[in-house]
Parts: structure tokens; sequence; C-alpha cells
């Protein structure tokens, strides 16, 4: 976990405890060390500890153990030899375990003794604080700003900013300001033999002006339940429903409503396409998480013209946040509210269709009809800027993000060759969004007695025709999709994951379809943990770049869905195997992205050693897995849930407790002979 000055910070090694906005990273000890990366206790986009460590005078604290038991806590397990005994066994340690809830942090210390005489132990908790901001550390240059002054407000510690306020409690501890940002508890503990002592130290935070707060209201998924004859299938969703829980979160103007952060460290806020992506994953489970989000993002819809955030009337947002986002290496600034991306509005149309198709109440869908209005207008009036059929994107202002679609990085699209492609750029999968999105808008125009839903069919027709023809490398059996057409409307020759987002969204032809599921079968894409952003055969693959070669769970995911509703059940296993095996390798909790190394020449997937973890749409590919496995779709005319397992959840069986059909729960149950689904209230 250590951090060198000007590069983001590794984070593959340290261990995390969450509740949003709130969250804790340190070393595999326990403890937060200052000047090591990613280390500290976070609200919101402030580090409010910068270091946090523990001693005891006369011994060294050795860890033995550490352990995640849920999303908000951890234990790390020490022991005390200094005070021990001489015998071979240990009969003296330290059991330290770490609590975050939103705004606070809780350490408590419990010193456990087997010894038949009592001990005296001299235990400091060490703290610091620089209140630095998030992108300043992810940036690696935190700390160039003076550490704010430590105060003591009689029992307790008192630091702050202009926006945020920390105040420390160490019940029973003598405190000391000991330096610049610095301070100490110090305790005098008495161990009885064979007994215990517990220590504590809390941290609570107040923030000013956020934008994003602490969701009202509990997971609805705790009451999840799910038995597997594929235990890695259970401990996956059950990790994962955990994680997603940690990263519910509200908006200031909408307390009542509740969407999923993108992910941790970074991205605890609100992204249009990461939640939108996660909620529709999540639909099985419930529809409330998507009209939240769906209403949420309405609120933010664009309504004029500005080059300088990508604003445009209809679109949906990239992201929120307090203040603009620097990030000094790439030469972006990002302001507080940003549209720059090109898929986002119409995977908010997908969602609002598939939500209804899932039970969501017509009321509150009827209630977002002029926003689904707006949003298909973009598609047409500002999506397809040159008019030429196909949304496309281009950064107007010169600070924004180059590439809009899900591989956002500056290098994501690429020719064979490896060389980049020039923008305008028009993605392959966006096509296939904007397809989904103007029949499926078709559907609720119709389905709710407004007018346009013939004019937006014969739009997706349209595209729909010219995609095969422009899009195409090499010849329909053996070919595939580009990933992009180019500013001179040339298909981009790499092959890439990004083919696998257009199966089950209705713009392939099924010869088109079988190529694709062929490709994405193959070990060029199929690394045994997953599917590939870029194929093995192209100039610019490498395992450990972030769009070009490496694993994304989320990604692989989506590929596992349209596999199997485009009725290939044997490649939508594969892919299902290699994430099962890939969140084995992680202890169920599924990073944002992993190496493409293959799993023949490894035996356990290699980091990504700044991927964010837990990630919504990485926690969320677990339920998308499982939703394939057991081949859940709506059933509207019953209002209840229908089922076609793959072989594989046939043959293993399955069964959840917790699908539902807007506020109604089912039972799935599959087996030899079949699946059953029965209503449980």
């Amino acid at each position: 976990m250590t951090g060198i000055e000007g590069l983001q910070p590794l984070l593959a090694d340290a261990v995390i405890t969450l509740a949003a906005p709130s969250q804790a990273w340190s070393a595999s000890n326990g403890d937060m060390v200052a000047g090591t990366g990613i280390a500290g206790f976070y609200d919101g986009d402030r580090r409010i500890l910068s270091a946090l460590s523990v001693a005891v005078a006369d011994t060294a604290v050795e860890p033995i153990a550490a352990s995640t038991p849920s999303a908000g806590t951890a234990e790390f397990v020490a022991l005390l030899r200094g005070l021990d005994d001489s015998g071979a066994d240990p009969r003296l340690r330290l059991v330290r375990t770490r609590s975050v809830t939103p705004g606070r942090l809780e350490e408590t210390l419990t010193l456990q003794s087997a010894l038949a005489e009592p001990v005296d132990a001299v235990v400091t908790i060490g703290v610091a604080t620089d209140l630095a901001a998030m992108h300043d550390v992810k940036a690696g240059i935190a700390g160039r700003v003076a550490a704010p002054v430590i105060a003591q407000d009689g029992e307790a510690l008192v630091w702050s900013d202009d926006t945020t306020t920390a105040r420390l409690v160490a019940p029973g501890a003598q405190l000391h300001i000991s330096g610049a940002g610095a301070a100490e508890a110090v305790w005098r503990a008495a161990v009885p033999a064979h007994g215990t002592a517990t220590l504590s130290v809390t941290v609570e935070v107040e923030a000013a002006g956020a934008v994003v707060l602490p969701p009202a209201t509990p997971s609805p998924w705790t009451s999840l339940r799910l038995e597997a004859g594929d235990v890695r299938l259970q401990r996956w969703v059950s990790a994962a429903v955990g994680d997603l829980g940690a990263l519910r979160m509200s908006t200031s103007t909408r307390p009542d409503a509740v969407f999923l952060a993108a992910g941790a460290p970074w991205f605890f806020t609100l992204f249009g396409r990461d939640s939108l992506w996660a909620a529709r994953m999540l639909l099985p489970l419930g529809t409330d998480l998507a009209r939240d989000t769906l209403r949420i993002l309405a609120d933010v819809q664009g309504r004029t013209s500005d080059p300088d955030t990508a604003e445009q009337p209809g679109k949906i947002l990239h992201e929120l946040r307090a203040e603009p986002l620097e990030i000094p290496a790439e030469g972006l600034v990002l302001p507080p509210l940003y549209y720059g991306t090109v898929d986002a509005t119409a995977l908010w149309i997908c969602l609002l269709r598939e939500a209804w198709e899932w039970g969501m109440a017509d009321a509150d869908v009827e209630a977002l009809l002029p926003a689904l209005e707006s949003a298909l207008a973009w598609l047409r009036d500002y999506g397809d800027s040159d008019g030429d059929g196909f949304l496309e994107y281009v950064d107007e202002s010169g600070r924004g993000l180059a590439n809009q679609g899900w591989k956002d990085s500056g290098d994501s699209i690429q020719w064979s060759d490896g060389h980049l492609a020039d923008g305008p750029i028009a993605l392959c999968e966006v096509q296939g969004y904007a397809y989904q999105a103007a029949r499926g808008g078709a559907d609720l125009l119709d389905g709710f007695g407004r007018p346009g839903g013939e004019e937006w069919r014969a739009w997706a027709d349209r595209l729909k025709e010219r995609f095969g023809p422009s899009f195409w490398v090499g010849d329909e059996d053996t070919g595939y999709p580009a990933v992009a057409l180019d500013a001179s409307k040339r298909p981009v020759d790499s092959l890439t994951s990004n083919i696998g987002h257009l199966l089950g969204t209705g713009i392939l032809t099924p010869g088109q379809a079988a190529a694709v599921a062929r490709h994405l079968s193959s070990d060029r894409l199929d690394s045994g943990y997953g599917l590939r952003t870029m194929s093995t055969d192209d100039a610019g693959y490498w395992p450990l770049s972030y769009h070009g070669g490496s694993v994304w769970a989320h990604d692989t995911g989506i590929a596992v869905l349209g596999l199997a509703r485009e009725g290939f059940g044997e490649e939508a296993t594969a892919l299902m195997q290699g994430l099962l095996r890939a969140a084995e390798g992680f202890g169920y909790r599924m990073p944002e992205l992993h190496s493409g190394d293959p799993a023949t020449l490894t035996s356990a997937p290699i980091p990504y050693p700044a991927a964010c973890r837990p990630q919504a749409w990485s926690a969320a590919a677990a339920i998308a897995v499982l939703s394939a496995a057991l081949g859940l779709t709506p059933d509207r005319g019953a209002r209840s849930v229908a089922a076609a397992p793959l072989p594989i959840a046939l043959r293993q069986g399955v069964s959840v407790e917790g699908v539902r059909y807007g506020g109604r729960a089912f039972l799935v149950t599959t087996g030899g002979a079949g699946a059953a689904v029965t209503a449980v209230h």
C-alpha cells in the first residue's frame, strides 16, 4: 500500500471498511500509515484521518490475521509476545475491531489474556490528519497543504476546515497533541488474569455542503437467501449484496431516494452510466432502486447547451460532485455537474422500459414520461450530431473526457495495429443501446397513450439497417462488429468486449449474434477469469491495460446476460464459470477490474493494482450471473417472474428467495426436474 508521489495509489493489498459516504483504508495489520497512498479514514471527498496506528509499550504488535466480516467491519488480530510468558503458546493477544458507519469510525481494542497473572499495558493510538481532497490523494499529491490545527475541547480533539469538522473521543485516555495535525490517545490498561480489557476511539464527522448523503433507509437486500450447488455463486452473491448495501447513497436534493455510488475509494457519488447499469442488473431484486435512480437523474437532466459541462437538452448526467474534479496528470477539469457521456441517456431509457416490465408502478413510470420524451429527442437531435444516423461523441471543451463511453480512458479506442482512432467516435455498443432505447421508448409511449411510438420504431429500424453494413469487419460468418466508427466513418477494426453489449439489444441479426458469440467464447477474448476488454491478437493488447486487455466483471456480466437471452447457453456458462473463478480468487469481493492473463497460466487472477473495490457494477454482476443462470424474466401479465434455467443451474441446483416482481417476493428453485417459482408474499 506504499505510495509514490505523483502516481495514483495502489489498492490491491489494502483493507477497506465502508458505509457510504465514509470509508477506511488500512494495511493488513490495521494501521493507517501517513504517506502510504490510500491509507486513511474518509468522509465524502475529504480525508479525515491520514494516519491511525496502535502501539503497546515494551512489545511489538505482531499481526497474525485480518478479516472483513461485513462491508462495514474489519477485525485484526495481533500477538503481544513481549508482555507474554515464556511458554510456546501465545497467551496474550490484541483484537482490533473497526466499524464504519456514515460519518463515523469506531476502533475498539480488546486485550485478551490467558495468563495466570494480570498484565499492565500502556497502549497508544496515534492519529494524524491532513483533510486532503480525495482528488489530490488519487493524483498522489496529497500533503502539499499545511495540516489543520488539532485543538482539545474538553475530553475530545477537534479539527476542521471550511466544510468539514471532525471530533475524536477516546474514553479513559490521556489526549496529547503531538505535532502539526497529529495527536495521541494513551491508556494504562490493566488486563486481569484470564480476562480482557477494552479500549476505544471514535471519530465523528460533520460535513457542510455535501451533494450526496447517506441513505435514510436500510438496505432492502438483507433478506435475500440463496443456496447453490456451486458454493462460489452463493458466496459471491452474499458478499456482493453486502457491498451493494454499503454503496447506497442519496442526494441532498432527494434525500428520500437511493442510488448506488459507483465505487470506492474514488467514486462515492452519482455516476449516470454506472448507477444505471447497476440498477438494471438488480431489477430481479426489486424496482425501488431503479425508480429512485431514474428520478434522481431526471432531476438533473440537461436543459440547455453548454460545451464546458457537455450539457445538452434531454441528456443524462455523467457525474455529480460538490466541487470541480481536477486530474492534473491527464489535464482534466470536470465541473461539478458533468454530462460528458454518450451512453447514459439511452441507458436511462432502457432502465425505465425494463423497470416497467419488472413491475414498477404505472404512476411512477408515467411521472417520468416527459423526461423520457426529452431523452428520446436527445438521441436524434444531439446524440447524432452530424445526422449520419449514429450516436457519436467529441469533447468540445478540451478539458473533459476524450472518450465518453464506458471505456473512457484516453487510449481505449484503438485500431488493431495499436494507433488511436480520431474522433468524433461512434461506439458500436452505443448504437445497440440506442436501438433498444428507441424501441423500448416507443413501447412506453404506446402503453401510456402518448404519440410518437411509430416514429421511434421507424428511427430504430433505420439505425439497424445501417449498423451491419457500417460496423461489420469481415464477412458475416467469421467477422465481428468494429469497436467504433472514426471521424471518417471507417470501422475501427480492433476486436473488443464491446461487442458483447450488442447481444440482447435487438440490433444484430441472428447470424451476426452467432458470430459475436463465437468471438466472445474464443481464447482471444475469454481469459478463463472473464472477458478481456481487447483481443490478444490486437497490437494494443496488454493484460494490465485499463481498457485494452484487462477483465471487468460488469462487462463480462453484460455479455453473459446477452448470450443467455440470445440462446447461447453454453457460451454464457463458460464466461460465468470464469467470473466465479475470479470471484473465488478475490475472496468474493470482486474488484473494478483485474488482469487479462489467462487462467491456464495462473493459479489465481492477477489484480489490477489500482482497481476500485467494491464497485457497484462489479458487485451487481453477481446478480446478473444469478439471473442469467436462472433465466429470470418478468411476466407482466401474471405479475410474476418466469424462470428458464441454463443446464448448469438444473444440474447443480439453485434456490433463491427474494426475487421480486414489483412488490411481490418469490422463491425460485431449480433442479433436475426443472424450475419452480413460488410466491412468498
